[in-house]
Formats: C-alpha cells, sequence, structure tokens
C-alpha cells in the first residue's frame, strides 16, 4: 500500500499544532543522538517553539582509548 503525498502546510487547530511539535521535537532530538553515536559525529541541535522555548542537544566528544 502506498501512500500519497501529503501537503506541508501549517496545523491550523492549536491542540494538534502543539502535540505534533512535541512528537515532533522527541523525534528529532532522538535522530541527532542517533546520528552522533552511529557515525561518530559531534551534532548541535537548537529548536525553538512558537512561544520561544529553547529546546536544545548537543553531543560531546570523548577522548578515545587507545
Amino acid at each position: 500500500m502506498v501512500r500519497g503525498k501529503t501537503q506541508l502546510k501549517r496545523i491550523e487547530n492549536a491542540t494538534s499544532r502543539q502535540v505534533t511539535f512535541s512528537k515532533r521535537r522527541n523525534g528529532l532530538l532522538k535522530k541527532a543522538f542517533e546520528l552522533s553515536v552511529l557515525c561518530d559525529v559531534e551534532v548541535a541541535l537548537i529548536v525553538f517553539s512558537s512561544r520561544g522555548r529553547l529546546y536544545e542537544f548537543a553531543s560531546s566528544s570523548e577522548p578515545s582509548q587507545s
């Protein structure tokens, strides 16, 4: 079963928009963490909500042990 393309547009319902933001924000933070671990790269992510609240992620490089 193939899904059709969905048009990206602003979600008008404020409650639905907030729920979508929370879910997608958490998914984005998880992906940033996974990218840093799997690819051994440093990642920084900054997200501001519509109300100006800051959400951030930063990976830190640990010194490799030989």
